[in-house]
């Protein structure tokens, strides 16, 4: 794989996966949505985990420090039940976090539906990786996604990872003027 090779890792944390049930409409709309945001290359690191924390803290581990994805991208654990533990996860192997991701996902999400007050997306960084923490639900994932995508290149520029061009005519990256 070449260097200039965007590397960017997809969680899907379920309850099904203990069960052996392995399909995963989430992880799927994570992929079509990139596909459709990037013109840069790129290429998914695909993980279907059990909805357990030990496992979402080793396989965001994993994704940053040996696979070198520049970007994690989270789907499930993000609710109440007391199964819910993805940003618990997150927050555990993360050096820093970002709530404003949080903020604009669940603000965003209110727009359709009055239950996002129970949702507690986050995003948190883990050395030079950018780990986001989405809903379980497709629909919601695009939502979310149209939300705080803009924002993703730039943060990925600022901790001096790849660079991600995005297909305008889809989704525009936010990125300041060069004075």
């Amino acid at each position: 794989m070449s260097e200039n090779i965007a590397k960017i890792g997809i969680i899907t944390a379920s309850d099904r996966a203990s069960k052996g049930i392995y399909e995963d409409l989430s992880g799927k709309a994570i992929e079509d949505t990139m596909n459709e945001y990037l013109k840069s290359a790129w290429e998914p690191v695909y993980r279907c985990i059990e909805d357990d924390q030990k496992s979402i803290e080793d396989t965001i581990i994993d994704l940053v420090d040996n696979q070198k994805c520049c970007l994690v991208v989270t789907t499930g654990g993000t609710g109440p039940a007391k199964r819910d533990v993805t940003p618990e996860a997150t927050q555990a192997v993360c050096d820093r976090m970002m709530p404003g991701f949080g903020e604009l996902m669940r603000a965003e999400s209110l727009k359709y539906v009055p239950t996002a007050i129970l949702s507690r997306q986050t995003a948190g960084l883990r050395g030079s990786s950018l780990i986001v923490n989405l809903p379980g639900k497709p629909k919601s994932i695009r939502e979310c996604l149209d939300a705080v995508f803009p924002a993703i290149p730039y943060c990925i520029d600022l901790m001096e990872g790849p660079f991600l061009e995005c297909n305008e005519e889809v989704i525009k990256a936010f990125r300041p003027k060069k004075k």
